[in-house]
Order: structure tokens, then C-alpha cells, then sequence
């Protein structure tokens, strides 16, 4: 599904346009991740670190025999590393990388639920008043009294993704 803001073709959003996505915890914040790209949640697994590897890479995982990366959206999203507890999810997803689908994963503070955004409710990120990179942020939807953000994993992944953030805030762990 193509996410389009609805001032840029109203004719094109109805009522019933929905978007359905698996919603995640990071910190106090809730993200959304298309529910279609979503293979499978589990418990944290060993991570085997990579040397040398953009920072929000927390590792490698082994998902069925598959090597897949291990990302650490809160790194991105310039959020301090939180050490695992019994809520810490993996998210394992497929994304088109460079035009391709890849198999990555996600860690996630805590898994909330699948649910349906409506079209209508979801803006492009503001130009001014966020503390994340906007080129990060594909969609933000009002939810409630709350908002929920729509990353672009897409660019996160890619060759450009990540890695300028991941550099600064490479090291911060909470504690």
C-alpha cells in the first residue's frame, strides 16, 4: 500500500482506507511497522556483534538457519540503548532495500498489537518540532489522544540509512 497524505489527493482516501501494522514500543513511544512485512516475533536471541558494523546494527541473529541483521531502531531514532527485560521483542521483517526484499530484524521494547490506521489519520512528518531525522519518518498518525509513527525502514536499512545517526549516537546505553 502506498501511504499518501490525504491533502495531496483527497478523492483518493475513503473512510475505509486502512493501514495494518504491527505496533511496537521504543521508550514511550509507538511505531508502527506495515503487518504485511512482519514474519515473525520471538524472545531475544544470542547476538553474535559484528566489528566494525554502523551502530543501530546491534548483531547477527540465526532465524531458521538464516544470518539475518539484528537492528536497533532506538539508536536511530536518536534514543538511548535500553538493556533487555522480559518485554524485549525481535521483530523479524521483510524490507525492500535498494529495490530488493531482504530479511532483517528489529529490536523492540515490547510488542503491542496489530491494528488498523486509518489513511485519513496520517500526515507527513512536521518540518520543524521533531527530534528525528523526518527523512526517517515515513508517515506519523494520530491514534487516540496519542501518535504513532510509521518509520521508513526502507531507508534505514538502505546504504544510506542509519549510519550518520547510528555514528552519533553509537555507545549510549541507559541504564
Amino acid at each position: 500500500m502506498t501511504l499518501q497524505s490525504p491533502a495531496a489527493n483527497p478523492a483518493a482516501v475513503t473512510a475505509t482506507d486502512a493501514f495494518n501494522a504491527l505496533t511496537i514500543g521504543l521508550d514511550r513511544e509507538v511505531f508502527a511497522i506495515e503487518a504485511t512485512s512482519v514474519r515473525e516475533i520471538f524472545d531475544l536471541v544470542p547476538i553474535c556483534e559484528v566489528p566494525n558494523s554502523p551502530g543501530f546494527v546491534r548483531g547477527l541473529i540465526n532465524v531458521r538457519g538464516r544470518v539475518v541483521p539484528l537492528a536497533d531502531l532506538r539508536v536511530v531514532f536518536g534514543m538511548n540503548r535500553k538493556e533487555p527485560d522480559a518485554d524485549t521483542r525481535i521483530v523479524v521483517l521483510e524490507v525492500a532495500i535498494d529495490g530488493e526484499p531482504t530479511i532483517v530484524a528489529i529490536v523492540a521494547d515490547r510488542v503491542n498489537d496489530v491494528t488498523d490506521l486509518e489513511t485519513a489519520t496520517m500526515e507527513a512528518p512536521p518540518a520543524v518540532g521533531m527530534r528525528w531525522r523526518p527523512e526517517y519518518v515515513r508517515r506519523i498518525a494520530r491514534r487516540g489522544e496519542g501518535f504513532v509513527i510509521v518509520p521508513d525502514l526502507g531507508r534505514i536499512f538502505g546504504t544510506e540509512g542509519g549510519e550518520e545517526d547510528a555514528l552519533q549516537s553509537e555507545g549510549r546505553t541507559e541504564t
